[in-house]
């Protein structure tokens, strides 16, 4: 897996760096600012990007709009944004701006090293990997009637789908059975009018319709 890594402190750095490689991914290419976050994912066309939200040179929001600029022009390409603290803004941002293929991790994440690389590697299979707290806060705004239909198990379920559970690990999070988990599930489809459809993948569908509706003022 070829990876594009926008990072401007550099002790985590070359700390993502040494732990991406260990983990198998390449790094072709670790830059401290958006702009080269921009020139070396052009250049190296990579299947993942993982970059910092605040970066030089005003340290606000030019990591995530350099995400979102990327995603516009390659919707394959996976992404995984990085962030100190939880700002719903910006997650919201990106979450409104795919079916699939992105994560929003809490800077603190990184320290569960083998966490971080299953976020990394699900991101990359066009899967979600939503940091707990991004969850919790998006979750805490605004309701809407399709979410509304939801039984407080199923909001339950979804939320942990959103956090990136397999069916196994929402199972033994609300000790139920797999196949009490895959019920729940499919009554999430069903109550989100997500009907099966062979180019869409409804679990990703479901987790981003449920947090960018939440995430409206």
């Amino acid at each position: 897996m070829r990876v594009v890594l926008a990072e401007d402190s550099v002790l985590l750095r070359e700390g993502l760096i040494r732990l991406l490689d260990a983990a198998g991914m390449e790094v072709v290419e670790a830059v401290a600012e958006a702009e080269g976050l921009l020139r070396a994912a052009e250049e190296h066309e990579p299947e993942l990007v993982v970059t910092d939200v605040r970066m030089p040179p005003t340290h606000t929001d030019e990591g995530l709009r350099a995400a979102l600029v990327l995603r516009r022009q390659r919707p394959e390409l996976a992404v995984l944004v990085l962030s100190q603290y939880v700002e719903e803004r910006y997650a919201a941002q990106l979450l409104a701006s795919a079916t699939g293929g992105v994560g929003y991790l809490l800077k603190d994440r990184v320290a569960d090293v083998a966490e971080f690389i299953d976020a990394l590697r699900r991101v990359a299979a066009g899967g979600t990997a939503l940091d707990p707290e991004v969850v919790s806060q998006l979750l805490l705004r605004g309701h809407s009637d399709p979410l509304d239909r939801l039984t407080p198990r199923e909001r339950e379920v979804l939320k942990l789908m959103a956090e990136g559970r397999s069916n196994a690990g929402i199972g033994q999070e609300l000790v139920l059975s797999e196949g009490a988990v895959g019920k729940h599930i499919g009554n999430i489809f069903t109550k989100l009018d997500l009907p099966p459809s062979e180019g869409d993948h409804r679990r990703v569908l479901a987790v981003l319709r449920f947090l960018k509706i939440r995430s409206l003022p």
